[in-house]
């Protein structure tokens, strides 16, 4: 059986796909979680969701959707926004910092890797190793950049829909909170359904090529 056309990506490069999946996933639940608890919630404190062990916070379901249709989620972190002292600006601050942990790890790793080359680290190495830290850090800030558009979609599950919730008006807030059922299931259709998806997903997943240009000129700049 030819594993190789199952999944979305080369089956050599699946070990590094993991590990960057790995972390972007922990530190995206982890950024929420912690900040929520900072703000006065000890929800997903309690849950056990305060920490940066991977196993707190990965989803096989969706760690497998990614590498398979190139999208996915980890388990999604328990937040009680009446805990709050400023409930709705909190929660977008607590919804927000998932998206951009995921820029932050982008960046960070793009500034490793153009390092590395310019200061010539990897001069000498085999180039087996020099193709493992190219794919490594492709992956690394590719998958981080996109998981930071993705996320920011304003459609439910996705963190991009509880910040326009909570910056709507009470009663558009109430009936967005009544029809979230619909708009997953919207989600899903733009998702799986291939003409759909090249129409609405697509073009703003597109944009990920647009952040890495960003970052690469920001890290050029700066180092």
């Amino acid at each position: 059986m030819d594993l190789g056309g199952f999944f979305r990506y080369p089956l050599e490069h699946l070990p590094f796909i993991l590990l960057v999946l790995i972390i972007a996933f922990t530190v995206h639940e982890f950024a929420h979680a912690y900040s929520a608890y900072k703000f006065g919630d000890r929800t997903a404190y309690d849950a056990g969701r305060v920490t940066l062990n991977p196993m707190a916070h990965l989803d096989i379901l969706g760690t497998l959707l990614i590498l398979i249709a190139g999208f996915g989620w980890a388990k999604p972190v328990p937040v009680n926004r009446g805990r709050f002292k400023h409930p709705r600006l909190m929660g977008i601050v607590v919804s927000a910092v998932g998206p951009l942990s995921n820029l932050l790890i982008a960046l960070i790793g793009t500034l490793i890797y153009v390092g590395l080359d310019k200061h010539g680290v990897l001069a000498g190495s085999s180039q087996g190793v020099i193709d493992a830290v190219n794919v490594f850090f492709g992956y690394l800030i590719q998958l981080n950049a996109l998981l930071f558009l993705f996320n920011l979609i304003p459609l439910p599950p996705l963190d991009g829909y509880r910040i326009i919730e909570d910056l709507a008006p009470l009663h558009i807030r109430i009936r967005m909170q009544q029809n979230v059922q619909w708009g997953i299931f919207a989600f899903l259709i733009m998702a799986f359904i291939p003409p759909i998806n090249r129409v609405t997903l697509q073009p703003i997943l597109s944009w990920t090529l647009d952040i890495m240009r960003a970052l690469f000129r920001f890290a050029d700049w700066v180092l």
